[in-house]
């Protein structure tokens, strides 16, 4: 198969066109979101999503989010990230088969079926995770497109996937939010340097390969800036897999916590990775047969005890 998106093969990068569309469904009244949002996520790249849990489902989350911290070892020691520099939990992945309640929080309607409208088509879920950015300790995550490296390294074929992410703590200015290159998803930044075996490693504790380089990265923030997002716990941040994006450190004393879904349509289902031999593990890329999620409505805190 031809590689569309093709990156770091060659010695220098180069800013190539999207070929995907961004929006694939057709808005109309009975759409998850408006117009006006399905207009600017196909503009900008992501949209922000507030009030859509009440107060008592963002408790019922954040205590299974703190849960999972709480006892690191009720899980799979392969799906937990600490930070580089000591044993402070960064990410823990998996966490929609490892948590009931995340499990069902990754069905709910309000997020799934905006998924599903955007991307055109049944969804699954290619990765999850809980992000923790501990008070004076979090440390930065560079730039990047999530879909150059699930392209070279899971396979991904097209862009045809996108994130969410639910906060569970305020995410102020100051604590190290995300920030987004607004309109960045048009344009397919390639990397240099060839991938070595087993980079996830290094690469979810400080990212190494499929860096982009500063020249494009500046072209691309003087055109279309940059932003940072912030909500109270339970905004919804939702971002195109291609959009550019990164954080701050967090050298304040309040923590930044949020669980990460990413929806990938079951059309767009996983091969062979374009640029290595090995693909990433089961936790980071789910490979083979997607089966599409089973979309549930109603309060998130029905039927599952937290």
């Amino acid at each position: 198969m031809t590689d569309i998106y093709p990156s770091r093969h060659a010695a220098a990068p180069e800013m190539r066109p999207r070929l995907d569309p961004v929006v694939r469904s057709a808005w109309t009244p009975d759409a998850p979101i408006s117009r006006e949002q399905a207009e600017a996520f196909d503009r900008d790249g992501y949209l922000l999503l507030e009030n859509l849990f009440d107060d008592e489902e963002v408790t019922y989350l954040q205590r299974a989010a703190g849960k999972l911290l709480a006892d690191p070892d009720a899980l799979d020691e392969e799906t937990i990230v600490t930070e580089p520099q000591s044993r402070e939990i960064r990410s823990i992945f998996d966490i929609h088969n490892q948590s009931a309640i995340m499990a069902r929080l990754a069905a709910d309607e309000r997020l799934a079926g905006v998924a599903r409208f955007l991307l055109g088509d049944e969804v699954y879920i290619h990765q999850s995770r809980l992000n923790y950015k501990p008070g004076f300790k979090g440390k930065e995550f560079y730039w990047h497109s999530d879909f150059e490296t699930w392209h070279v390294e899971d396979g991904m074929p097209r862009m045809r996937a996108l994130s969410m992410s639910v906060l569970l703590a305020e995410n102020t200015p100051h604590n190290g939010p995300l920030m987004v290159i607004p309109g960045s998803h048009r344009t397919y930044l390639t990397c240099v340097g060839e991938t070595p075996d087993d980079h996830y490693r290094q690469s979810l504790k400080r990212q190494e390969y499929g860096v982009p380089d500063e020249d494009s990265l500046a072209e691309l923030a003087h055109d279309h800036g940059i932003v940072a997002p912030t909500g109270a716990p339970g905004t919804v941040i939702l971002f195109d897999c291609n959009l550019m994006h990164g954080s701050n450190g967090n050298i304040t004393p309040f923590p930044r916590a949020n669980a990460f879904l990413v929806y990938n349509a079951v059309s767009n289902r996983l091969e062979k990775p374009f640029g290595v031999d090995k693909p990433r593990p089961w936790f980071l890329a789910h490979r083979g047969a997607p089966e599409p999620l089973a979309i549930e409505a109603g309060p998130l805190t029905e039927r599952i005890a937290a």
